[in-house]
């Protein structure tokens, strides 16, 4: 597509990032060499300046918000965006301007000269919707007004609206036609450009472009209607479902002696029964506490029930999906959506998710006899019992992730720190805190971040909005603002002018101005990219001090500081394979890999800006056994996605619940519940359709890469440029399996066929 958005956050807002694998299932030799690498520690670089002042800027933020009160300017530093109309004005212009760029290239078949630069003006009219699409994006669900909320919401509209309309133009279609089919033509393109151009080629087919005008009508409907439903199972998904009632006597001997008190209280001063919501702390703490099996059974009957009206969206949304691949000739939609993956078919994803399985199966089934041995001692049973459902909190209560080996307190500032010196190490590139102008952020509490190269200076930006507020959204996230791309070839002279739009023009052509670079020892002028992270960590205060990181939340930074990464090495002339604008199964690669970092002393040693902190030289050897429960429960989840998305979807007795209770009878190790109905509230049904297994996939390539590439020397100059140049420099405009078979030396995973797949079906998730 020419506005490729659903790359801009990851994940997108409406959308819970896929479990995060806690329990990777070692080897006693793995385990082994973890203790090996905890006795040694790498030389590394000192911590500098810059680094230290990060500390200040997170743990300090009261000290370092105050602004110059000189000069003033608009979000991101355009000096236009000031106020909530300017981004509804933005908008406009860069619709008129679109629309010139769009007649310019339906002309370029008058003339040769203009045919050789359809491509660059394709990515560049994608480039001008996505600038402000994306920007749109981010503002209506980070800023805390509510008119610039509405603004971005009007801008975001309008041009998407405008996007659609790009997407199934034939006329556009037949111009690149022309273009591809001149080999005088494709042998002037770059292998960036010729991606690039195959990209734009796949999408227009995806959208029905040369059918005839009745079906592609047709089309149009379908998506329409998908994108309808699909909003409404999200709703749906996130709909609080109806409480339960529990008797206070079935809570007699809870575990949990304050809020488990204090409901016995509750239900003994009111003399009714109590009323416990799924997914509240009440419900929470009776599924982790109470020893009855009853209540928690219920609780889970409740958590996973559905009505029959959102059976009914999700299985409308399901159809959908399949009339429209059948549509443009494809078997499914699973078909249709993964052909320009890695995993290429729907049958290469299922063998991936069967081995994952085979491979999972030993450690879960042992996990599950171990809690079934646990219900025999509970409950003084002659035999083991069958463990429900309903039984896995309880008997295994969930344990949040800790350190591989023991730290000390950990402050965002600490983290930041060694992040940033983490980067030296590898890429040569740092984080450097940056005074920001006034207007020039959404909230005082966002802080700006220069990416500074040791050879090229400043290469982007980072945004760090990760203090929790009201109103804020939920979750962490990465969004892409700006991508990069060279800009001093665009020929913006041969661009068609409307007389009485000058003003308009110049608006659009002022705000990508100011995006534009020239760096040291790099050909051109480049638009530099712009991410901005959002998380909800507590903020720092006077009488509590730094705010201290729970060992999740250090995780969560060095996943989304993965994405950040990618987007500023991500290097490309042509912004469409831009940074994280690539395959959905290859973007959370790089984010999954920083996730091994923390694995090595190491890199944790960088958490000391002094070196004065010794590091216990034992590992923490506690495992929780739910942990390959979870992974297999996981693995099925992707195994009921690619099902929903199968044939099977447009047959006329397709029913979800049925597919989702014959999967846990021939897959499944915890028998599935009647009754129950969990699909929908499974959110990436929709953001995520036919390509949940993406995150299995990537923790395989990610601990293959970080065994052989980084484990021994995770602080590798040599082994960082390596992975820069041949992984993250490309963004999306290489091969991603050329990349990896490249990157580990197999060159049996440069085909990317089912062989390549086979490889990765034995790496550890």
């Amino acid at each position: 597509m020419l506005v490729r958005s659903a790359r801009n956050a990851l994940p997108r807002a409406a959308l819970r990032r896929p479990y995060r694998f806690r329990g990777c299932l070692h080897t006693e030799q793995e385990t082994a060499r973890r203790r090996a690498l905890a006795t040694h520690v790498q030389h590394h670089l000192p911590a500098s300046t810059d680094d230290r002042a990060l500390v200040s800027l997170f743990d300090q933020p009261s000290s370092s918000s105050q602004r110059s009160p000189f000069g003033t300017t608009g979000l991101f530093g355009h000096p236009s965006l000031t106020h909530p109309r300017s981004l509804i004005s933005l908008a406009e212009s860069t619709l008129v301007r679109a629309k010139l760029l769009t007649e310019r290239i339906l002309r370029a078949r008058e003339s040769r000269d203009e045919l050789l630069k359809v491509v660059k003006n394709l990515d560049r009219l994608s480039d001008m919707l996505c600038g402000v699409i994306d920007l749109a994006e981010l503002v209506r669900n980070a800023h805390p007004d509510r008119l610039w909320m509405e603004a971005a919401n009007h801008a975001y509209e309008t041009l998407c609206e405008f996007m659609n309309v790009l997407n199934t133009h034939v006329g556009l279609y037949e111009v690149l036609k022309a273009v591809l089919s001149d080999p005088s033509i494709v042998k002037t393109l770059s292998p960036e450009a010729y991606q690039t151009a195959l990209i734009f080629w796949r999408d227009f087919e995806k959208s029905a472009i040369d059918l005839p005008p009745s079906q592609r009508q047709k089309f149009v409907s379908l998506s329409s209607d998908i994108l309808s439903l699909g909003r409404q199972f999200l709703e749906n998904a996130n709909t609080p479902r109806p409480p339960t009632s529990i008797k206070a006597s079935e809570l007699a001997g809870l575990k949990d002696k304050g809020m488990g008190v204090r409901l016995q209280l509750q239900a003994r001063f009111t003399q009714k029964d109590l009323q416990v919501y799924p997914g509240s702390l009440q419900a929470q703490m009776i599924m982790r506490s109470a020893p009855e099996e009853e209540p928690r059974r219920r609780i889970y009957l409740a958590a996973n029930s559905s009505t029959t009206e959102q059976i009914e969206v999700l299985e409308a949304l399901l159809r959908k999906r399949a009339e429209l691949a059948q549509l443009i000739g494809r078997p499914s939609y699973a078909h249709l959506t993964l052909d320009d993956k890695m995993a290429k078919t729907p049958e290469n994803v299922n063998n991936f998710l069967e081995a994952l399985m085979d491979h999972t199966r030993p450690f879960a089934r042992r996990a599950l006899h171990t809690l079934a041995q646990r219900k025999q001692a509970h409950h003084n049973l002659s035999s083991l019992p069958i463990v429900q459902a309903w039984d896995r909190d309880f008997y295994c209560p969930p344990d949040p992730p800790a350190p591989p080996i023991p730290l000390p307190p950990l402050t965002l500032g600490t983290v930041f720190m060694g992040l940033s010196r983490l980067f030296k190490h590898l890429y040569g590139v740092s984080l450097r805190p940056a005074e920001s102008a006034p207007g020039e952020t959404w909230h005082a509490d966002v802080h700006k971040l220069e990416v500074v190269d040791e050879d090229q200076g400043i290469i982007g930006w980072v945004y760090a909005d990760l203090f929790a507020r009201r109103n804020k959204a939920s979750g962490a996230a990465h969004y892409t603002v700006r991508c990069s791309r060279r800009t001093d070839d665009d020929d913006e002279a041969g661009d068609l002018i409307l007389e009485g739009e000058e003003h308009q023009l110049q608006e659009s052509q002022s705000f990508e101005a100011v995006k534009r670079h020239r760096l040291p020892n790099q050909e051109g002028v480049y638009q530099l990219p712009l991410v901005v992270l959002l998380t909800e960590v507590a903020r720092p205060t006077i009488s509590k001090g730094p705010t201290i990181l729970e060992w999740h939340e250090v995780l969560t930074l060095f996943h989304e500081m993965g994405h950040a990464m990618h987007s500023m090495l991500g290097r490309t002339e042509y912004q469409n394979v831009s940074g994280t604008r690539c395959a959905t199964d290859f973007v959370e690669l790089p984010s999954i890999l920083m996730e091994h970092f923390l694995n090595s002393p190491d890199v944790l040693s960088l958490f000391d800006a002094d070196g004065t902190t010794t590091l216990r030289q034992t590992v923490n050897h506690h495992h929780d056994p739910c942990h390959s429960i979870d992974t297999y429960s996981q693995i099925l989840l992707a195994a009921v996605d690619q099902v929903y998305h199968s044939p099977a979807a447009s047959q006329h007795y397709f029913s979800s619940t049925n597919e989702l209770a014959n999967l846990h009878a021939t897959r499944g190790l915890i028998p599935y519940v009647a009754g129950t109905s969990f699909q929908t509230q499974f959110g990436h049904l929709f953001g995520y359709g036919a390509t949940y297994y993406s995150y299995l996939f990537d923790r395989a390539i990610a601990s293959r890469v970080w065994q052989k590439v980084f484990a021994s020397t995770p602080l590798s100059r040599e082994r960082g440029e390596r992975y820069r140049c041949e992984v993250l420099r490309h963004g999306g405009a290489k091969d991603p399996w050329m990349m990896v078979a490249t990157l580990l030396e197999s060159h049996v995973l440069e085909p990317g066929d089912a062989g390549a797949m086979r490889e990765e079906q034995c790496q550890r998730v």
